[in-house]
């Protein structure tokens, strides 16, 4: 294998500590000093900011035989959104300023791996959905994200390579998780009857992407945990076990929101993972319980 990622974010690194060094050829950063930092701890690091080309970048693409991509497509935003050109261009940046490069100049392209949500699907007021579910994406965010798996659709059949499209739902981990949320006080208890969300560990996406990569899947895969449930019943657990009171329940129409954490409560669903499971995957953490448990202050990460 000879690894490329661009987007070297929390998911993709958890994936890239599990590979060999000397089969990673390169990943992107957005900065000269994560890249140095990077650099410096034996992992070969580039810039790529999403908006310009870069020849570097295109060299070390064009010697990869696995490329995972975990940089999300920039998607219109109003006017009065904007601010200090901070937002993404429109579309997948990735596609745009690589996917010559990927189509002509990297003749051992053996398998594309693309990290998208389960947002894709929008809302099914609870209602169990899989890979056969058509999307229906409700948010910007989530209909760029269509757009960009149809445009790496595109592209994997075009260049004659398996592509897998990992699904993702509430991502979590060691640094991001219910207990740093209680311990900070950023932790709600929000009441909205019937609401549900699926979450994934991050260790289980690394685990997801070792097994996709190493078989060089093609197709759609929901990767997330077995256990749909109740936002409020993660921080409840999770109070628990750190032996604190858990915030106080607050109703959904009460609290105070942001427009984006606002739009993740409009869509209620179950999400199955039946697929990834049938293709040999064994999740170190179906629920949040088995993760609390690992995480838990007094115990170790997972």
């Amino acid at each position: 294998m000879r690894l490329f990622v661009f987007g070297n974010g929390y998911s993709a690194s958890a994936y890239v500590d599990r590979v060999k060094r000397e089969d990673v050829v390169g990943v992107t950063v957005r900065s000269s000093e994560k890249a140095e930092a990077l650099a410096a701890s034996g992992l070969p690091a580039l810039v790529f900011d999403g908006e310009r080309f870069s020849p570097e970048v295109a060299r070390v693409l064009g010697g990869a035989t696995h490329l995972l991509v975990s940089v999300p497509p920039g998607h219109a935003a109003p006017p009065e959104a904007r601010v200090g050109g901070a937002n993404a261009p429109d579309g997948d940046p990735v596609l745009k300023l690589f996917g010559e490069t990927l189509l002509n100049e990297a003749p051992h392209l053996e398998w594309i791996g693309y990290l998208s949500t389960v947002g894709v699907y929008g809302d099914h007021d609870g209602a169990w959905i899989d890979e056969e579910t058509p999307t229906a994406p409700q948010s910007a965010r989530s209909k760029a994200r269509v757009s960009a798996e149809d445009g790496w659709r595109e592209l994997a059949a075009r260049r004659g390579v398996p592509l897998s499209i990992l699904r993702l739902s509430g991502i979590y981990g060691p640094g991001r998780n219910a207990f740093e949320s209680l311990r900070t006080g950023k932790a709600k208890r929000l009441i909205k009857p019937g609401q549900v969300f699926n979450r994934i560990h991050v260790a289980d996406i690394a685990g997801s992407l070792e097994l996709l990569a190493e078989r060089r899947c093609d197709g759609i895969y929901n990767v997330t945990d077995d256990e749909p449930a109740p936002p409020q019943d993660v921080v409840t657990h999770a109070a628990r076990l750190m032996g604190v009171e858990p915030p106080p329940e607050t109703r959904f129409e009460e609290a105070d929101l942001s427009p984006m954490a606002r739009s993740f409560y409009g869509e209620n669903k179950r999400v199955s993972n039946a697929k990834i499971k049938a293709e040999g995957y064994a999740f170190r953490y179906p629920t949040y319980r088995e993760a609390l448990e690992a995480m838990r202050p007094e115990g170790r990460d997972g």
